[in-house]
């Protein structure tokens, strides 16, 4: 995926099946305001997915192709789903998402992943953040 590590993995338990296998973690200020920006479709296909922590809801100023966004609870349970998040939108602030798992989009229509649903995500040991 470019500038992001991207080591680890996220799993819909529920349905048992891959949301990503190449998962980047965006978990400080910079990293979770650079998100995707600078990342064309190319970059960001199936198999790639970015894990902002905390957040409770995104937009896509600047990018230049839609994306699936899930929201996660604490428990990693899926609280909401907005997908074919378009270029220069704003998705919904969600109270109860304490993270967001932006993913390709028709990731979430072709796994079935439906609100309640229980997501794990794997990442490296050493994986604490993304560079700033």
């Amino acid at each position: 995926m470019g500038f992001f590590p991207s080591d680890g993995q996220a799993f819909n338990r529920t349905r048992q099946a891959h949301l990503a296998t190449a998962l980047a973690i965006a978990n400080t200020h910079w990293s979770r305001l650079r998100g995707l920006l600078g990342l064309g479709a190319d970059d960001f296909r199936n198999g790639s997915g970015l894990w902002i922590v905390p957040c409770h809801g995104v937009h896509t100023l600047g990018m230049g192709f839609p994306i699936d966004v899930l929201y996660l609870d604490d428990g990693l349970k899926v609280v909401g789903i907005q997908p074919d998040v378009r270029p220069w939108r704003f998705t919904p602030l969600l109270r109860g998402a304490a993270s967001v798992l932006e993913l390709p989009c028709g990731t979430a229509a072709e796994t079935k992943t439906a609100v309640g649903d229980t997501i794990e995500i794997t990442l490296p040991k050493d994986c604490t953040q993304l560079p700033t």
